[in-house]
């Protein structure tokens, strides 16, 4: 659990209230997919990442008072980490896990066991890699429209000089 960090202790460690912590959320700052919902004794908790919503926390006290929270959306908003998630379907239903919460994945067959754990995490940085493959390709195709454009321009004013 020490890579969770309650919503209590998120509060109480910031200083910050929970209207200001769901005021965030609602716009955006906070994703939705950063609460994690965990039973506890007491009933249901909410809980984070410990590493990401201490880092945005910091990044937004650290704006806030040079900056609107409109500004700070926009900024933020650019930059919002994913947390990849593992979903395990049944025939009884399904379940969602965070990825960082998996310390393994065992494939039962035959008396055997296997564990494919290594195999999630290659296909996963395989899809990051295609990921920003894509995104290299957005802005190239960008770039390319921007030439055509020029291309355009050019044309008609040469059309006009003749």
């Amino acid at each position: 659990m020490d890579k969770l960090i309650s919503k209590k202790e998120l509060l109480e460690l910031y200083g910050i209230s929970y209207g200001t912590l769901y005021r965030w959320k609602r716009m955006g700052l906070i994703p939705e997919d950063w609460l994690v919902k965990k039973s506890t004794f007491t009933g249901q908790e909410t809980f984070f990442n410990r590493e990401l919503i201490c880092r945005r926390v910091e990044e937004i006290l650290a704006k806030k008072d040079t900056s609107s929270l409109g500004e700070i959306q926009k900024e933020l908003g650019k930059k919002t980490e994913v947390m990849p998630k593992i979903r395990i379907v049944t025939n009884s239903g399904d379940k969602l896990f965070y990825l960082s919460d998996v310390r393994d994945v065992i494939i039962y067959s035959d008396e055997k066991e296997r564990s494919i754990m290594d195999t999630i995490s290659k296909m996963l940085g395989e899809l990051d890699t295609i990921g920003k493959k894509l995104g290299a390709l957005d802005i190239i195709g960008k770039k390319l429209g921007e030439l055509d454009t020029i291309g355009e321009k050019l044309g008609e004013l040469n059309d006009r000089e003749e």
